[in-house]
Parts: structure tokens; sequence; C-alpha cells
């Protein structure tokens, strides 16, 4: 196989990915975005081994000279990189349109130009809004409840568009919510944990009501990879999730109770979606993962779930410093 260009290498998933690619001999070229600090985010925390035998390309997705360079070469391209913050999605839609729409529109012309053999790109739960239908399979209608969501259903539709239009070899997979180590502290479950890790044992958070497929980082890294050997699935959707649902009310109790900590929540509204937006439940149906990919979650269950979240408070805690958490290069994340 030849080269694998990872789009967002240097973000919390592609990190993982790069791990596992280079940990089955795939040969990977890496894209990270462009910094003035000569930063390779979150590559720079993995094990220097697996930075050393990867090309690393620094550049910016929106820049369609520098991402045809990126994919020239290639064989496969796994494209990851996106603004994933819902909350600033309603600051600043139109990076939003930049990164996701744009970016991977500049993604799907280079790859159509230089004829790689499949395209994976990376879409997310979030499309789907609140789930009209559990569990949710990938015919299930798109609501896009935030700039966010919105700019990724464009995202796939472009993808798709150039499946049909192009005869591009694009296939779709779409993670539910994926956390472990390395996950950006402003998402739920390392929200829930440093506040929990803090000596006030206040938890502040917004609505507690909403359910949530949780996806430990491992089991999205190798749905990825099995989609990489996946021969039969172009023009396709693919959901990654493990089917198991909980709400962020009793996500709490879970988290303190690995911790062994007591704990007390207060509402904050600055964590409180604007109302029509906020998505009140996302479960997966991976049937499809399962019978056309092989894939199947290693954590799965209540069980499962439990076992990532000992994994992630054991990486937070081992990266916590003076109170901030930070990367081997130092820089707070």
């Amino acid at each position: 196989m030849g080269t694998i260009l990872v789009t967002g290498a240097d973000g919390f998933i592609g990190s993982h990915l790069v791990e596992v690619l280079v940990a089955n001999g795939y040969h990977v070229k890496s894209m990270v975005c462009y910094n003035a600090f000569g930063h390779y985010g979150w590559l720079d925390s993995i094990d220097p081994k697996i930075t050393d035998s990867c090309e690393i390309v620094m550049g910016d997705i929106r820049d369609p000279v520098f991402v045809d360079e990126a994919v020239s070469g290639c064989s496969f391209v796994m494209h990851l990189a996106a603004l994933i913050g819902i909350p600033f999605s309603f600051r600043a839609p139109d990076s939003y349109v930049d990164v996701n729409v744009k970016g991977t529109l500049n993604i799907l012309n280079a790859c159509r130009k230089h004829d790689v053999e499949r395209l994976i790109h990376t879409s997310t739960s979030e499309v789907y809004g609140t789930a009209q239908s559990v569990p949710i399979e990938e015919a299930h209608p798109l609501v896009g409840q935030s700039p966010y969501s919105a700019s990724k259903i464009a995202a796939d539709s472009l993808a798709l568009s150039y499946y049909y239009s192009f005869n591009l070899p694009v296939m779709i997979l779409r993670p539910f919510n994926t956390f472990g180590p390395r996950q950006s502290m402003r998402a739920v479950i390392p929200t829930i944990a440093v506040q929990l890790l803090s000596d006030s044992r206040i938890v502040r958070l917004g609505d507690l009501t909403p359910t949530r497929d949780f996806t430990f980082v491992e089991d999205t890294a190798l749905g990825f990879l099995a989609a990489l050997r996946s021969r039969d699935i172009v023009g396709e959707v693919v959901n990654l999730g493990t089917g198991f649902e909980i709400s962020i009310a009793d996500l709490v109790p879970l988290i303190a109770g690995v911790l062994g900590v007591d704990y007390e929540i207060e509402s904050d509204l600055a964590r409180v979606r604007p109302a029509a937006s906020e998505v009140f439940r996302l479960v997966s149906d991976n049937s499809k993962a399962r019978n056309r990919m092989g894939w199947s979650p290693n954590f799965d269950g209540h069980e499962g779930l439990i076992r990532g979240l000992q994994a992630t408070i054991e990486w937070l805690r081992a990266n916590r410093v003076g109170g901030l958490f930070t990367g081997r290069s130092g820089y707070v994340i």
C-alpha cells in the first residue's frame, strides 16, 4: 500500500490514528496546521519513534496549493482536519465554512487530480441532530442544529457529490462522541473529570438531560483502520459508535466513582446551548460497521465506558502540571 495522508494529524483523533497506522506498518504523511512555534500538536506527545517514521508537513487546509502538494504522491487520504468546537461555531460561523467546507473542497479537488485510490472523509454524529429514531442508522435525516453541524453536513454532501459526479472513491466515517487521552478540555468528559480532580469537587455543567454514545478513541482509530482495509464500501456512510447511551446526569457519578470522590453539581448558564440548538439524544446503530467492515468496539457497554474513563483519568493525572494540563512540549491544552 502506498503513502497515506492523514489531515488533522496534530489533533485528538488524528494523533491516535497516526499511532495505529504506523504500528500496523503503513507509511504515513501527517498534515498538521502551521503555527509559528513549530509545534506538531498532539504528535509532540506521542512516542518519537512514531513521528520519526512519518513525513510531517505543516500548512493550512484552506490553502488549495498547499493541499494539492500534500496529496501529491499519496495513494490514500484520511481527512480529519476540521474546526470542531460547537460553542465557538455560534460566534465564528464563517471560520467553520472556511475550514470544514472549503477545506474539504480543496481535499476533494486534490484527490481527484492525483487519482487517489480512496478518500476517507470524517463526519460527526452531530449532523443527525436530536435523534428522531433510535438507534440512529446512517439513513437518518440530517439536521444542522449548530453552525458546526451544518458545516459538516455541507462537507459530507460535497464529498458524496464528488463520488456521484466524478467517480471519486470516497467513503464517509461518522464517529459518535469520541473520548479519551488528549481530548480537549472543552469536551464534557474531561470537563467533568478535571473539575472533580480539583479541591472544590464542584462540577459546573449546562444541561444534564442530553444522552450521548461515548466511543473510546482507540476504537475510533481502529474504525478508520478497518475502513482503510475494506474494499467494498465506496460512496457510503458508516457510523462508528458503541450503541450504548448515557445521560450527562448519569455520567457525572460514573466519573466520580472512578475517582472515588464526592461531588456537587452547579448549573453554569455559559455551558448551555441555545434552546433549539441542543442535541438531546444520540445513540448509534453500528451494524453496518460490524457487518461491512468487521469493526466492533472493544470498549462497549457500561463496562467498556468505565474502562475508557479509567484510561482517560489516568492520562489526565499524568499530564497535570500546576493545575493545568500540558503536552510533552509544554504548551497548555
